[in-house]
């Protein structure tokens, strides 16, 4: 598990509410957004013991030759509910599932998917291998009982930049970084949907445990230059323009300048996270929060880089 992470779930920990009475049910109900495409539209919040890690935008495609899914959730049983979801929609079965970075509600639900192939870039496949079960130990502390039965599962086959021709549908898989290691967006160009997965956010702040901000905005500018006709973040709000893009990017550039100002007029990171925030930010959700997490993740990269060297 990586000292970034390790350190996000803790502050999270810190917020977590007491699960409310109930029976510990997602109650999944896919909506269409395009032909032959659902999504399953999380909360626009932080986990929780309420919500069971359900923040996610996760997807399918039912095309002639079978379903494709983008995201297996947070959990087994999310895995479990959409799987029950799906068939709910159509019999056919499951043929590909997309797992586009390795933060635990994109991979955690894999379990319910064995009998399909689940694939993934490269380095999110390595960085599953490598964290995926200290993420999702993290994940049993944080939603509780939600998590009963979870493992952690890598996906087993790589993709690479490249277009897939499925049942009448051409998807072509963009292979990004810079929200993490690894970040696969999909592009389906018959319907004009673009899955950003976790490089775009809508309405909520963005989270950095394994970012770079530099590559991120770069990923940014890649998806810019895109056609498409609706944007799916795998956070926030779906959309069929570009506004979220440049949301994204407006904070990161702040996100980003603002630290390095703080390090360069002598501020240490304990002053750092109670700086103000500009008022165009204040209607994204968890916003001091992620701030505050992100202030505990970037900071320390950014102090070293400012540090002069003495040998």
């Amino acid at each position: 598990m990586s000292v970034r992470l390790l350190g996000a779930v803790l502050l999270a920990l810190l917020a977590a509410p007491a699960l409310a009475d109930g029976p510990l049910v997602y109650g999944l109900t896919p909506r269409p957004i395009a032909p032959d495409t659902y999504v399953f539209e999380g909360a626009i919040a932080h986990f929780t013991r309420e919500n069971g890690g359900n923040i996610l935008n996760a997807a399918f495609i039912v095309t002639a030759d079978g379903v494709v899914v983008l995201q297996t959730g947070p959990s087994r049983r999310y895995g479990e509910e959409m799987r029950a979801a799906i068939r709910r929609v159509t019999d056919r079965p499951v043929r590909k599932v997309y797992v586009s970075n390795l933060h635990p509600d994109y991979f955690l639900g894999s379990q319910a998917f064995a009998d399909a192939t689940v694939a993934a870039l490269p380095g999110t496949i390595a960085g599953i291998q490598e964290e995926g079960s200290g993420i999702a130990e993290n994940m049993y502390r944080l939603i509780g009982d939600w998590m009963r039965g979870t493992q952690a599962v890598a996906p087993t086959e790589p993709v690479y930049g490249s277009t897939v021709a499925m049942g009448g549908h051409r998807l072509r898989l963009i292979p990004l970084d810079g929200h993490t290691a690894a970040d696969l967006a999909v592009l389906d160009e018959t319907t004009g949907v673009l899955f950003a997965g976790g490089v775009v956010f809508c309405d909520r702040t963005p989270t950095t445990p394994h970012a770079d901000v530099a590559r991120w905005l770069a990923a940014l500018d890649a998806l810019e230059g895109l056609e498409f006709r609706l944007l799916v973040p795998n956070h926030g709000r779906i959309r069929a323009d570009r506004a979220c893009i440049a949301q994204t990017r407006d904070w990161l550039t702040w996100l980003d300048g603002r630290l390095r100002a703080a390090v360069e007029a002598g501020l240490d990171m304990t002053e750092a996270l109670d700086l103000p925030i500009p008022e165009r930010f204040h209607t994204l959700a968890v916003l001091r929060e992620e701030y505050r997490r992100s202030v505990a993740h970037l900071w320390p990269r950014i102090e070293q880089a400012a540090l002069p060297r003495v040998d």
